[in-house]
């Protein structure tokens, strides 16, 4: 990661921070929420420079894959970033077996990481995402993140390794659990629009597509979460133009 040059105000707090691994989480939130490209990038310069902690290995996995995902960076460069991400989250995950949050990070690498390179030739890499992805959701069922990727892995593997209606499951408890993370409502559109393409009945079809409207409709009525604000306008672009689609 290359070292960016801040004003002297901008990285002092960031000092500040060091002694405290939540502040830093905070601080990182806030960076993801708002895409701050040049403010996550100091900060992933300050976690590598911190002592490799358990948590502070699950902060800085979280904070590679989140500026690969989105920073103007390129393709060998984001590649670089998710590989390493992956890296760091294991080690995190074996630091904090207990932790949900460091499986959770884990697994969530390894998904991009597998998103990027292409299912296909990343099957290798998926006993584990489950490993992870599922140890944090046995660790707090409440995981919301660790249960939209769940059902994202479930409905995107190829046949044998796909299940539907298993994947509809994990999107529903998601969205129930945290109603305003937009990507719940968006994943499960996109699942309902692919049970669509499987089932010969007509009224079936239609009735998988219908749902697939009403969620992407309810997508831009709601206001993004607050931890997730550049994420949540861009699925509302995405719903939007899904929308325009479905309806032609």
């Amino acid at each position: 990661m290359k070292k960016l040059g801040f004003p002297f105000f901008f990285i002092l707090p960031l000092a500040m921070f060091a002694v405290n691994p939540f502040e830093i989480h905070h601080t990182l939130v806030h960076y993801r929420s708002l895409r701050l490209e040049a403010e996550m990038a100091e900060l992933i310069n300050l976690l590598e420079g911190m002592p490799q902690e358990g948590y502070i290995l699950a902060l800085l996995c979280e904070a590679l894959y989140e500026y690969a995902t989105w920073a103007k960076i390129t393709d060998n460069e984001r590649l670089k970033l998710y590989e390493k991400a992956v890296s760091v989250g294991k080690k995190a995950a074996e630091m904090l077996p207990g932790s949900s949050y460091a499986n959770c990070v884990a697994g969530i690498a390894i998904g991009k990481l597998v998103q990027y390179k292409g299912v296909l030739q990343s099957l290798f890499m998926l006993p584990d995402f489950d490993k992870y992805i599922l140890r944090a959701i046995e660790l707090d069922p409440t995981n919301y993140l660790a249960l939209v990727a769940m059902g994202v892995r479930l409905r995107d593997a190829p046949w044998p390794f796909r299940d539907l209606k298993k994947a509809e499951e994990y999107f529903l408890k998601a969205t129930e659990i945290e109603p305003a993370y937009l990507d719940g409502y968006y994943e499960l559109a996109l699942l309902y629009e692919e049970m669509s393409k499987t089932v010969k009945d007509d009224e079936q079809r239609k009735d998988h597509l219908l749902k697939a409207k009403e969620l992407y409709k309810k997508i831009l009525q709601l206001t993004p979460h607050p931890q997730w604000i550049e994420q949540g306008n861009e699925i509302k672009q995405k719903a939007f133009r899904k929308l325009e689609e479905l309806s032609n």
